[in-house]
């Protein structure tokens, strides 16, 4: 494994141990909350060191930010348009599918990455809610 200081090994442990995908920003809370006093820096070069490694993925999805995932496995990801929740999705693509975009495109794919959007459960049944 890659030469992991004491702050990568706790930025790790705290991307690997959360399943909403956090911003550098979540993650720097979640630190804090675990006493860990590190500056913003430090948070940011072990993410993108982590990277690198291929430790974590880096998502770039919603509204520019960065968002970071422990799971490397081949999968894709749910994101609500209104609240802005991600949620992982392992169903499989049809086994024929890669094959038909390289048909159609002539691209050589060495990864794909599927994002779905639209209203999470919450916020769906919240849209069919009148104020009261």
């Amino acid at each position: 494994m890659a030469n992991l200081t004491k702050q990568r090994r706790a930025v790790l442990e705290v991307v690997k141990e959360s399943h909403d995908h956090p911003t550098a920003a979540d993650i720097m809370d979640r630190l804090r909350e675990k006493d860990y006093k590190f500056a913003y820096a430090t948070v940011y070069n072990s993410l993108k060191y982590l990277v690198e490694q291929g430790l974590i993925q880096e998502l770039h999805i919603t509204n520019g930010v960065s968002r970071y995932d422990g799971r490397m496995e081949e999968h894709h990801h749910a994101v609500c348009d209104k609240c802005g929740k991600m949620v992982e999705v392992l169903t499989e693509l049809p086994e024929d599918f890669l094959q038909r975009v390289v048909a159609e495109t002539g691209f050589e794919i060495h990864h794909h990455h599927l994002i779905f959007h639209g209203l999470c459960a919450d916020c769906k049944s919240s849209a069919g809610r009148t104020p009261s």
